[in-house]
């Protein structure tokens, strides 16, 4: 691991995926990408769609997944979106189904975070350094 970033994917767990797409491309203005899985006799209607990204840039990418058996919620992880200003895309939160736990809050010289909740249930966090 050393020399690359610890988080290199995630995936947010949905159980309704038309609901989640329509929240998530609302909220960050963008077209999430069907992604072609495997065959699984175990997970056989196991769904993902990419958030937009480039493997070669910094950061991670990610996917919203649904998977039988595997539920959607608060539960430990919690995954940061870069923003140009946090504030702005968290204002589009509710429209989309979302809701706000805490309003843009300063972390210092680290920049600012807005957390969220997701039509799913899961919270996010929408991070800027405005």
């Amino acid at each position: 691991m050393r020399g690359s970033n610890s988080v290199n994917w995630f995936e947010i767990y949905v159980q309704d995926m038309a609901r989640a797409r329509a929240f998530y491309e609302a909220v960050f203005d963008i077209r999430l990408e069907a992604l072609s899985v495997p065959d699984d006799p175990e997970s056989p209607s196991l769904e993902m769609w990419s958030f937009p990204g480039d493997m070669e840039r910094y950061g991670a990418n990610g996917a919203l997944c649904r998977m039988p058996g595997v539920p959607s919620g608060p539960g430990g992880t919690l995954v940061y979106f870069a923003c140009g200003d946090c504030a702005a895309t968290g204002a589009r939160v509710a429209a989309a189904g979302g809701r706000i736990q805490r309003e843009k809050m300063s972390i210092g010289e680290y920049g600012f975070i807005v957390l969220a909740f997701d039509t799913e249930g899961n919270m996010i966090g929408l991070h800027s350094m405005e």
